[in-house]
């Protein structure tokens, strides 16, 4: 739960929406997905789900893993509404492997009141293997949004975890280039002890700090993130073919990776002005890294996502 001790940029969004109260009936999604190894695949053996979040079934279309399950996060309200608090819990037992996406871009709608918040919990066994890779989030004018992740895993398992965040609906009307009013990510790791590996948060407040200077976005519109955890020797494979920084003045479009502390893994960012330069990026790094853990790549991209 994220509550004001945990985010207290949430302070000045503590208003009540004069429709549905936050929290109220239909504005609590919660979906909890549990994935096992049976024979030669995994399966998706416990699902439960409250609207507005929705999956449907496991689906194996990955030509290349044809063992692995491929699920599609579903939203029934459009996006993320002011009051709504989404919980997902993701579950692998030891040696199953998964891959989650989402239907579309992540909309999160205007609001005049209150806020947004999605609590995210991912627990890998021996050997699990996931893939949360889902599309970009996009924060429409005068949106608030906190999300809170939590990664725990042993040194065995792996997970790629991305995420593109755009600048708001770019070519809407005059453009909604950080026209957000809170955006906050984090993302904690640890292992099955509980020792902790790394924490990893950032706060965009547009309107009190303008991110269009150097240091910050300076003329980039979209950020690409890609957290690979895994162990030090297959990390090391990954960093070793895309430890070369970018910076192509054209695009324009600048990456780098680094190193996790204690030995977590690796962290990818891109920065870019459109949106598929950097999704391309992030593909990129996600293709190396699935190589060196699994031994597959990746498909080619559907033409229609």
């Amino acid at each position: 739960m994220i509550t004001l001790d945990s985010a207290r940029e949430l302070a000045p969004y503590q208003d009540q929406p004069a429709q549905l109260p936050a929290a109220a009936n239909g504005k609590v999604g919660i979906l909890r997905l549990g994935f096992e190894r049976r024979g030669d695949r995994t399966i998706l053996h416990d699902l439960y789900r409250q609207s507005p979040l929705l999956v449907q079934r496991a689906l194996y279309w990955d030509e290349e893993m044809p063992q692995l399950p491929c699920v599609m996060i579903l939203t029934t309200s459009g996006g993320i509404l002011q009051g709504d608090r989404l919980h997902l819990d993701v579950t692998l037992a030891a040696g199953s492997q998964a891959h989650l996406t989402t239907q579309a871009a992540t909309k999160i709608q205007e609001m005049d009141a209150n806020y947004g918040t999605q609590v995210q919990r991912f627990t890998l066994g021996e050997d699990a293997y996931l893939e949360f890779l889902p599309e970009p989030t996009i924060p429409y004018r005068a949106s608030r949004f906190v999300t809170d992740s939590r990664v725990r895993l042993p040194e065995s398992a792996t997970m790629l975890y991305g995420e593109v965040l755009q600048p708001g609906r770019k070519y809407y009307r005059d453009g909604e280039l950080f026209a957000y009013d809170l955006f906050s990510c984090s993302l904690r790791a640890e292992r099955p002890d509980g020792r902790q590996l790394f924490v990893e948060k950032f706060v965009v407040t547009p309107r009190q700090f303008g991110v269009a200077r150097v240091g910050v976005m300076d003329r980039f519109h979209i950020f690409g993130n890609v957290v690979l955890l895994t162990s030090p020797e297959r990390a090391a494979r990954v960093f070793d073919r895309t430890s070369t920084p970018v910076w192509d003045e054209q695009t324009p479009l600048a990456s780098a990776v680094s190193r996790l502390p204690n030995d977590a893994g690796l962290i990818f960012k891109v920065l870019g002005q459109e949106t598929e330069p950097v999704r391309a990026a992030v593909r990129a790094f996600c293709v190396a890294a699935r190589e060196e853990v699994t031994g597959r790549t990746f498909p080619p991209a559907f033409s229609w996502r």
